[in-house]
């Protein structure tokens, strides 16, 4: 059963802990969950198994989080607030934090805004796309997931997103008022003033988000890893990820 802690504007938080030794903060992408996105995949065993601490958490709008149908209340800057009072409340300052797509845009506010918490930071499914702005129609993505007629979704992206959201206990209002949240992506030139080290990984065929490598060399201290064969979808639980982050972590 996981626990809960408040956000600082009274949004009840969900994580949950495994394991012992230096923590592991796991942030998990859009429309997904700490179980769908890291505990289903195999990320608790990985790290535990190498003697760290699971501290994973449910970002707002999703899993166990409250949902909230107010796209104010999900702004990156207010969700890494979240985060931050996970780490609080489950003892784990400072730790190496890893973001997957969504989580990885959260995690670089925690990184940016609160460096001193955060030992490395990896960055998954995030890749050039960011720099340049341009991750996908957010208005259109959030347009299919409310639309009626599923069917009438032509861009393949957008209705992606939307078989994505219809699994079961997903809210898809919530969903779509975090897809039009205001979003204040850093640029080339302030996410070098970061000093900690940070690993970015995307896979071979993630379309998505673009190669890992621009995003890599924009920070001081980064280093990118391509997972091949593999897309946005199926990156998050292979195997060359999960060697790459540990020994990241280790180094």
């Amino acid at each position: 059963m996981p626990e809960f802690v408040k956000a600082p504007d009274g949004v009840r938080i969900a994580y949950e802990t495994a394991g012992s030794g230096p923590a592991v903060v796991l942030v998990h992408g859009f429309a997904a969950s700490r179980v769908q996105n890291w505990k289903g995949p195999g990320w608790y065993e990985t790290l535990t198994d190498a003697g760290y601490r699971v501290v994973a958490m449910d970002c707002r709008g999703h899993g166990d989080s409250d949902k909230p149908h107010d796209p104010a209340a999900y702004d990156h800057a207010i969700m890494a607030e979240d985060i931050v009072a996970v780490m609080e409340a489950a003892n784990a300052q400072p730790a190496f934090l890893m973001g997957y797509s969504m989580g990885g845009f959260i995690s670089m506010h925690v990184l940016m805004d609160h460096p001193d918490i955060i030992r490395k930071l990896v960055i998954g499914g995030v890749g050039g796309s960011y720099l340049g702005r341009a991750f996908g129609s957010r208005e259109a993505i959030a347009d299919a997931l409310l639309i009626a007629d599923k069917d009438k979704i032509t861009d393949p992206i957008s209705k992606g997103f939307r078989e994505f959201a219809e699994q079961s206990g997903k809210d898809r209002q919530a969903l779509a008022a975090c897809m039009r949240a205001n979003r204040h992506p850093f640029t080339a030139a302030e996410l070098k003033q970061s000093k900690r080290p940070v690993l970015v990984v995307c896979g071979e065929n993630d379309a998505l988000t673009g190669q890992p490598g621009p995003l890599a060399d924009a920070f001081a201290n980064g280093r990118a890893v391509v997972v091949p064969r593999r897309d946005h979808m199926t990156t998050v639980g292979d195997k060359v990820y999960k060697e790459a982050a540990l020994e990241f972590f280790r180094t």
